[in-house]
């Protein structure tokens, strides 16, 4: 991954989610439209035009995201997200 590339883009969407108190998966779907809610608590963000592919475990209850994967699109199609 080139950071450089990305970082922007992630710079954003931290800046977003960590102002966020999102209550369930619509909320997250309403600010970020493009986001798929995978399960297990998993959701997928697309980052700078689907190029990369945040993972992120979201524990609503309290206020929690772990980040599990960033990668490309390439990587992403090697792992299992609902696991990760």
């Amino acid at each position: 991954m080139q950071h450089k590339d990305v970082e922007e883009s992630l710079l954003s969407w931290y800046k977003i989610a960590s102002h966020a108190s999102w209550e369930d998966f619509n909320q997250v779907r309403e600010q970020f439209g493009t986001c798929k809610i995978l399960g297990n608590d998993r959701i997928i963000f697309k980052i700078k035009g689907n190029k990369y592919r945040l993972i992120v475990k979201v524990a609503f209850d309290n206020q929690l995201i772990w980040i599990r994967s960033i990668g490309t699109h390439a990587e992403y199609d090697l792992i299992n997200a609902k696991e990760i």
